[in-house]
């Protein structure tokens, strides 16, 4: 009688765990042609109010508001879509989906890799897509081609950034509706930073927090870089790789206690 011997099966790597994890996400994605629309609509209908709405009563020191507008929204974009990925996550934990991939023998950081590439390619499209509606409402590059490419991908790697912190929010959120609530912070963070107005017209108790966090720098870099400048470039890359080393560990270990 012959004996069969069945090979143990091998544990998937980082990297292949990491591309099903995105495929996953993307599939899910793409199967819901509302979030699509629905993220541009809401992209569009915020940046259109900001300049026509708003824009003629902001005085900034630029030639045109939509100058200065134009660069501080495209940045920070993916602070108002960024919800939809704690929502995404938030659910994925309530509906046992997280469950079945921490039963599987593959490595818990494929599962931040995977979601991060999944969300931050959806950002991508979110970014490019404001900045394409940007030129559509009177924007137009100071600087050159090159300053302006160079500045996009400042937008895109704060979109890697901020998709993993709110990840995390979705992590530590115990349901969809209290990870959307959370999301809400980062409006505040929006808001209160050189986005839409200069600091300096803000009270002065509150130009400290405006021009130290970090969504200031990161915006005001890109404006610099556009014009071919490097004015607190720096700063934006120090507060990106801090944002970064804080959350992405965070984001790991939640999965391993999960």
């Amino acid at each position: 009688m012959t004996q069969t011997i069945t090979a143990p099966l091998s544990v998937p790597g980082t990297g292949r765990a990491s591309l099903e994890v995105t495929r996953r996400a993307l599939r899910k994605y793409f199967r819901t042609p509302g979030l699509i629309a629905m993220g541009i609509v809401q992209s569009v209908m915020f940046l259109f109010s900001f300049r026509f709405v708003f824009g003629g009563a902001v005085t900034t020191g630029a030639s045109s508001y939509v100058y200065y507008l134009v660069p501080g929204y495209v940045a920070t974009i993916v602070l108002f879509t960024g919800g939809g990925i704690a929502v995404a996550v938030a659910e994925d934990g309530v509906q046992g989906f997280t469950d079945r991939l921490l039963s599987l023998p593959i490595p818990r950081r494929a599962l931040v890799l995977g979601r991060t590439v999944a969300d931050s390619s959806t950002n991508a499209w979110s970014i490019c897509a404001t900045a394409a509606f940007g030129f559509a409402f009177g924007f137009r590059l100071e600087g050159s081609v090159a300053q302006g490419l160079a500045a996009l991908g400042l937008c895109l790697l704060y979109g890697v950034v901020f998709t993993v912190v709110f990840i995390v929010i979705g992590l530590v959120a115990s349901n969809s509706q209290a990870a959307q609530g959370m999301s809400m912070v980062a409006f505040v963070f929006a808001f209160i930073s050189s986005t839409y107005v200069p600091v300096s017209t803000m009270p002065g108790w509150l130009q400290p927090f405006a021009k130290y966090q970090p969504i200031t720098p990161m915006v005001d870099a890109v404006r610099s870089v556009l014009v071919g400048s490097t004015n607190d470039l720096a700063l934006a890359l120090v507060w990106s790789a801090l944002l970064i080393v804080i959350f992405a560990p965070i984001a790991v270990l939640r999965y391993r206690h999960a």
